[in-house]
């Protein structure tokens, strides 16, 4: 069988041996009862790693920034959020089907920043019946690859905490922003009321992300975990393997970086092709529209998968594509763009 170079996302990754022998030896109990010693061990780890007093376990990164929202706000609530935040668009509305909160998506700048003055003119003037009352203010990091400037967490922080709004990151991708920023992932998350931090993306875990914040947010959030049907037993396995992935692969995520980078200038210099700065594992290509799913079949036939046929593609480097990895998907796209050369 032909061994994958699979680009389509940093979800696709596989458990190292070590991973795998780490969630093997784990000691397991009932997490709903709150009695899985890995479980307990890996929420209190991150909580103090992050700044936060507690954390929670959950099953993926869309229910724990579910469990969230609804843990800040009640129904009839608004939160603020980007336009093409993950939250927002890609989650399935979960927010407004089953917590009955109203999102007020905002237009992004181009660092994926919520602009102050736009913020502000959606802030609903509190006490007044006709207006959803607006809670909490919802921010992503990475967005769209990109790690949010770290002059812009301190006035976000700022602008929530001077209207009263709770404030909340989508940390889907934190540590790999606190990598390509160059400081300790609590140098960004200490702006935050909670952050939802996923493992099963650059660090490789099989399953699972922790919501981090205080207890009242955390034991709020536990409530609405099980009403979600999120509440799980023998969950050590998992979590042994996540605090192995805290424990090994974080550093090694400059490495996603920097062939995230030789990709880009690889296929930048290909007939047709326009490419995106990567600013972590993100790259961001364009091509010609008649070329998307002819590229996506040659590709796919060469052993390189690729999400979506275009015109705009994302390409994800991550813990399962080494070096000669990379090099034979960049051989491929050459393969395809050669007669347009």
């Amino acid at each position: 069988m032909t061994e994958w170079v699979d680009l389509r996302s940093d979800t696709v990754t596989r458990p190292t041996d070590a991973m795998r022998e780490a969630g093997l030896r784990a000691e397991v109990g009932d997490d709903v009862f709150g009695d899985d010693p890995s479980v307990n061990a890996l929420q209190d780890r991150l909580a103090a790693d992050l700044g936060f007093e507690a954390g929670l376990f959950l099953p993926s990164g869309t229910q724990s920034n579910l469990a969230a929202l609804m843990a800040h706000c009640e129904r009839g609530d608004e939160y603020l959020v980007g336009m093409d935040a993950h939250t927002y668009k890609y989650e399935g509305g979960g927010a407004a089907v089953l917590g009955s909160i109203q999102p007020q998506p905002i237009v992004q700048a181009e660092d994926g920043t919520l602009p102050l003055d736009k913020l502000a003119s959606a802030v609903k003037p509190p006490g007044d019946p006709h207006y959803a009352r607006t809670r909490l203010l919802a921010l992503e990091n990475t967005w769209h690859g990109r790690p949010l400037p770290l002059d812009y967490l301190p006035q976000a922080a700022e602008f929530a905490r001077s209207r009263g709004l709770a404030h909340h990151l989508d940390g889907a991708r934190l540590f790999n922003a606190a990598v390509a920023c160059g400081v300790p992932a609590r140098d960004i998350t200490r702006h935050f009321d909670s952050v939802s931090v996923c493992l099963s993306k650059g660090l490789g875990a099989p399953a699972g992300s922790v919501l981090v914040g205080s207890h009242d947010v955390v034991a709020r959030a536990r409530r609405w975990r099980k009403v979600l049907g999120g509440g799980w037993r023998q969950a050590g396995l998992l979590a042994a393997m996540a605090t192995h992935a805290l424990d090994h692969h974080v550093a090694r995520l400059a490495d996603d970086h920097r062939r995230a980078r030789e990709l880009a200038d690889a296929l930048g210099a290909l007939p047709g092709v326009s490419v995106e700065t990567p600013h972590t594992n993100l790259v961001f290509i364009t091509v010609p529209a008649e070329a998307g799913k002819p590229l996506a079949e040659f590709l796919l036939a060469q052993g390189v998968r690729i999400g979506g046929t275009g015109p705009r593609i994302r390409l994800v480097t991550h813990l399962d594509i080494d070096d000669a990895g990379l090099a034979r998907a960049i051989d491929a796209f050459r393969a395809f763009f050669a007669p347009r050369l």
